[in-house]
């Protein structure tokens, strides 16, 4: 029986279908829409040569998001996200010419999978609650990545005319991100205007911004920081800046308000997850980081065949590069970067969490000489493949069972 393998070349409305047999030969192509109709006229043709729910055909993408995924992805299906620059290395065997086309594109694909499947990780069979929270912690993870952005494009614009506000907010806990900040920008949107503020008015503002606590001694330094001796704009410049302020001010608070309802959403869905009490365990990661880290390596078992390749997904494991007489041993630059910024959070909150942690961490430092970022990197490595062997065993962390020397030392 021969073996069939497809491929296809995704586009927004359009895509192109390739099967091979195991031979190379090309048995179809076909063109298709990105709709129902289009899904069914491939799954037809799928069913044509020889494909079942016992043994389906396997289907290389090359991306791993959309309907056409989540079709293709019902029942045993194995498919493969094909990285679009390996793609183009393999399409270079195909033609010297560097000639491209759709169809061409799709046949490479399918190609890639007769040739070279062993060597390509299919996407994982994850839950759908585990996806569900993937897709929810990517968003707020993105909200929050959008909203610092917004807040230092807003940093920027404001020490061009309004430095006032940069002062008076400094003591606040993420400054320009704050209720009180944005309520007491759209107040006072230039820093003529907050001058003239008054002690009542600075107090209305706070609490209209949901302060219930330290009104008045905030309200007084504030009104002293705006009538202080500050350098300003000609008037009708400050005012043009003052209303590029509030359009900017606007977006960042789209911003926080998104990242505020997302995070709500990643508290009610996380916790429902059988993985998540096992997370939650480590120290260093709480109900958002603990999402982010379910969302990056799935609830599918058999995704990683060692706590060795998770930590090379992540990016927290060392690698080997040799050649003749040279060799050296580097940091990892292809991995999961979603994954690997939240390894960088993880470490930085467990090393003050946990009396294990922190040891590893200052044995790094001055035994080894680490950097901050190398131990830092180097806990998390550690930590990353404890949790696999918890999460394979579902077992909890337990300190003297992960740091058991570290601990005897800080004795």
């Amino acid at each position: 029986m021969k073996l069939i393998y497809c491929g296809i070349d995704w586009a927004e409305k359009t895509h192109d279908v390739a099967l091979v047999d195991d031979t190379g030969q090309l048995l179809a192509k076909r063109h298709i829409t990105d709709d129902a109709v289009g899904y069914r006229i491939l799954l037809d043709l799928l069913a044509e040569y020889g494909d079942t729910e016992d043994d389906p055909i396997p289907v290389a993408i090359e991306t791993s998001r959309g309907l056409l995924v989540t079709v293709l992805r019902q029942g045993k299906r194995q498919v493969f996200a094909i990285n679009p620059m390996a793609a183009a290395r393999y399409r270079d065997r195909h033609a010297v010419s560097r000639k491209k086309s759709d169809p061409g594109d799709a046949l490479v694909l399918a190609n890639i999978l007769r040739t070279d499947m062993v060597v390509h990780r299919p996407l994982p069979n994850d839950t759908d609650l585990a996806r569900a929270i993937a897709v929810l912690a990517r968003a707020q993870q993105d909200a929050i990545w959008n909203r610092q952005q917004l807040s230092n494009q807003l940093r920027s614009l404001l020490r061009e005319y309004y430095p006032a506000a940069l002062a008076a907010f400094e003591p606040w806990r993420n400054g320009l991100c704050r209720p009180e900040a944005r309520e007491l920008l759209r107040t006072a949107p230039t820093p003529a205007r907050a001058a003239r503020l008054t002690r009542a008015q600075l107090c209305a503002a706070l609490k209209r911004a949901g302060r219930q606590r330290g009104i008045e001694a905030d309200a007084e330094r504030l009104r002293e920081v705006f009538r202080a001796d500050w350098a300003h704009q000609p008037p009708l410049v400050e005012d043009a800046l003052g209303k590029q302020m509030l359009a900017l001010l606007g977006q960042l608070d789209a911003a926080c308000a998104a990242a505020d309802d997302l995070a709500k959403a990643v508290e009610e869905a996380f916790p429902q997850h059988p993985d998540a009490e096992v997370i939650l365990s480590f120290p260093g990661l709480g109900v958002q980081l603990g999402a982010r880290v379910l969302a990056e390596i799935g609830d599918d078992r058999t995704r990683f065949a060692d706590a060795r390749g998770l930590k090379a997904y992540a990016g927290s494991s060392p690698v080997t590069r040799a050649s003749g007489k040279k060799s050296s041993i580097t940091r990892r630059w292809v991995k999961n970067d979603r994954l690997n910024h939240v390894g960088y959070l993880w470490a930085f909150a467990a090393i003050t969490a946990s009396p294990g942690a922190k040891a590893h961490y200052r044995r790094r430092r001055d035994d080894h000489g680490d950097w901050h970022a190398a131990a830092q990197r180097n806990l998390f490595n550690r930590m990353i493949g404890q949790l696999y062997h918890c999460i394979q065993n579902h077992e909890l962390f337990d300190e003297q069972a992960a740091f058991p020397t570290q601990l005897a030392v800080a004795a």
